[in-house]
């Protein structure tokens, strides 16, 4: 990669092979502002996207950053043992007894990375609501419904889709590829987010998978390049915008307008 210039936006980001599969966090740092860890690339921009959210009424807040390997690996076993809760695509409950290990693997990943391939390893990604749009003593969920015409968090969801890109995010679930289904509370800082996510490939997340302890082992392990490309590669295009990110570099005047 070439030298960056003053106009080429942040500089894009290298991760290691135990960073990019959340075995390592020497890549993030506990932002206390948003409650969670963040790369400080991505945290300097999530910065200045609230700065700029605020000015248009709306509270920004991170409900999640990154996740380890370890805490990626028990949300997959517990939806897996049915213990933690397993969702349809259209969120509804599901019974983890009445499914045989096929269809339990298929459901998870609807919603769930297999561990060593969740982009909140990275510390590019994380969940966001409108904290002014939550009612006192309401209970935080991430439902599409809220961020569709007419939800509590439409006004965000607006907002983002015009604006995010300014900042160097994107929403890498914006659409149903086949895969993941549609995340619009779940935000991309592209110039980690791209490098990480090229030079994550199916030899390195099996190296990474190799002695866990994860439940559907066998069937997972026979069908990995199958999913890799399913749940993990099937994302939205990295958009030219947010890699640039010239908006980061002027956040203060453009949140003042």
């Amino acid at each position: 990669m070439g030298a960056q210039t003053a106009n080429s936006g942040p500089p894009h980001v290298t991760l290691s092979p135990l960073e990019l599969t959340g075995r390592a966090r020497t890549h993030v740092a506990l932002m206390p502002e948003f409650g969670c860890e963040l790369h400080l690339q991505a945290a300097a921009a999530l910065r200045a996207l609230c700065a700029a959210a605020a000015h248009e009424g709306i509270d920004l807040q991170a409900v999640s950053g990154f996740r380890d390997f370890g805490r990626q690996l028990a949300i997959w076993n517990g939806k897996f043992r049915g213990t933690r809760a397993l969702l349809d695509e259209s969120s509804r409950p599901l019974r983890a007894a009445n499914l045989d290990e096929a269809q339990r693997v298929a459901a998870i990943l609807v919603w769930t990375a297999l561990p060593g391939a969740s982009r909140h390893h990275w510390g590019s990604d994380c969940d966001v609501i409108d904290r002014a749009a939550v009612e006192r003593g309401a209970t935080v969920e991430l439902l599409a419904a809220d961020y569709a015409p007419g939800g509590r968090y439409a006004h965000l969801s607006r907002w983002l889709g015009a604006h995010a890109q300014e900042y160097g995010f994107f929403l890498p679930y914006d659409c149903d590829r086949g895969g993941v289904q549609p995340e619009p509370w779940h935000i991309s800082y592209a110039p980690v987010a791209g490098p990480a996510l090229a030079a994550l490939d199916v030899q390195l997340l099996r190296l990474a998978l190799a002695g866990a302890e994860l439940d559907g082992r066998a069937l997972v392990e026979a069908r990995l390049p199958e999913l890799y490309d399913r749940y993990v590669a099937a994302v939205a295009p990295l958009p030219p915008a947010a890699l640039v990110a010239k908006g980061l570099l002027v956040a203060a005047p453009a949140a003042a307008r």
